[in-house]
């Protein structure tokens, strides 16, 4: 492992930062920055706001102009080293002169990992990896999962009253939880690839399944305009054709991809239930629709097969101070569990207070196989 300056965590700690700021956009990119010093002046610096558009070190190196010729460049991803819809990233480090390149991490797609540092070290610039990648990968996780598995990351959403009640026993649920907490779905909706529900849940409710951009937190909207915020693609199963015209979901311009078995958006096969096949319906989305990052809002009867079939990455569960009773409706239905060993266990990774609301974020525990047994 290179040894790094106290100043090389400082820029590269600032390029993170900047990677942040497109956290609501970039999609299916991932999130990058960069920043470009002379000495120990920053002479440029950006980040990659859509894909498509400049990447960071694009932006970072307009911004230094003549002063990137013998420049360090701090990035927090490897510069790409491929056409696409933009040059590669290498070859414009190449041509603005910078004599050093420090990378937080490399590609995490196995197809080009590696290649743009090479790129750099045979145009015989300085290239050093691993600074704070720990705060790298945290930039990206959906990204680095998708591109070294072929899955989507998927956080299950899910709200209840404190005793793990959904709804009445009449199915009145409107509203659980605060707010606060309602407000705090939106910034997650407004971060994924695609929000995926069932067609029962969207008639039930209407949904739009949308981002309610005046719903989002100030520090967001001062910084992403109504007109330019990325609504992720709404997934719906529907292997009944139960959607129609009609529905709030599709009064909006962003795609509704409809997956069932036959005449559909995303055509996957059933399983020895008769359900449609989970599995390979993230793997389609992740595969023919570049979807990164899916945001699932549904009932029990999906949120027990996501979990069971482990397709959870981690579970966002909003618990509002409210006792509904037994008579509920609850959060997972039964999972015909006879002995201890069986239960599913989580890894609470946050806990806080949301409004009058506790948001828990979790990791389910990998199922051993003597659950199976």
């Amino acid at each position: 492992m290179p040894k790094f300056t106290p100043f090389d965590h400082q820029m590269m700690t600032r390029a993170i930062k900047l990677a942040q700021k497109g956290r609501f956009t970039t999609a299916p990119n991932p999130n990058v920055g960069c920043v470009i010093t002379q000495g120990e002046s920053i002479v440029g610096e950006g980040f990659h706001y859509r894909a498509g558009e400049p990447h960071a070190e694009v932006h970072a190196l307009r911004m230094a102009g003549e002063s990137s010729r013998g420049a360090t460049a701090y990035v927090t991803l490897e510069p790409c080293s491929h056409y696409g819809r933009t040059p590669p990233c290498a070859e414009g480090l190449i041509n603005a002169g910078v004599s050093k390149v420090i990378c937080a991490m490399q590609d995490p797609n196995p197809q080009v990992s590696g290649r743009g540092i090479q790129m750099l070290r045979d145009a015989s610039i300085e290239v050093e990896v691993g600074l704070l990648e720990g705060d790298a990968k945290a930039l990206n996780p959906a990204f680095i999962k998708r591109m070294q598995t072929g899955m989507p990351f998927v956080q299950l959403k899910m709200a209840a009253s404190i005793d793990g009640q959904t709804a009445l026993a009449n199915g009145k649920s409107q509203w659980i939880t605060s707010k606060q907490a309602r407000q705090n779905v939106q910034n997650y909706r407004a971060q994924a690839g695609a929000i995926l529900s069932t067609s029962q849940t969207v008639i039930d409710d209407n949904a739009s399944l949308t981002v309610r951009w005046n719903e989002l937190p100030e520090s967001v909207k001062e910084h992403y305009p109504e007109a330019e915020l990325r609504q992720p693609a709404r997934v719906i199963l529907d292997r009944q054709n139960k959607l129609h015209p009609q529905l709030a979901l599709y009064a909006s311009h962003s795609p509704v991809l409809r997956v069932s078995n036959e005449n559909a958006e995303v055509i996957v096969e059933v399983n020895q239930s008769g359900q449609l096949d989970l599995r390979q319906t993230f793997a389609t989305l992740a595969k023919t629709h570049n979807i990164n990052h899916i945001w699932v809002e549904a009932g029990a009867k999906l949120a027990k097969s996501l979990l069971e079939e482990q397709l959870v990455d981690e579970l966002v569960l909003y618990l509002a101070p409210k006792i509904m009773g037994s008579d509920g409706r609850g959060l997972f239905g039964a999972f015909g569990l006879t002995d201890m060993q069986q239960v599913l266990e989580l890894d609470i990774k946050d806990c806080r207070l949301v409004g009058s609301d506790v948001r828990l974020v979790a990791v389910p525990k990998p199922i051993e196989s003597k659950r199976k047994d």
